[in-house]
């Protein structure tokens, strides 16, 4: 029955981690379809390999961020 609300009126996504600024992993409220955004900003199915790079995204972008903030602490 949720395949058939997702096929007639298509995915409702909401979001459910955010990796970057930029980068979101999103999933369908009523098929639980997991996706992603990949390189061009476009949504993909989130496979293995896409969890893999989101999860070291996150990693580097969490790094950045806490370094910048060190930064901007030091600066004052």
């Amino acid at each position: 029955m949720k395949n058939i609300y997702c096929s007639v009126f298509g995915h409702q996504y909401v979001i459910t981690k955010k990796i970057t600024l930029h980068v979101y992993e999103y999933k369908c409220k009523h098929c639980s379809v997991q996706m992603t955004t990949n390189s061009k900003g476009e949504l993909t199915p989130l496979t293995p390999k896409y969890k893999e790079i989101n999860l070291v995204l996150r990693h580097i972008h969490n790094k950045k961020m806490a370094k910048q903030e060190n930064l901007l602490v030091f600066k004052h």
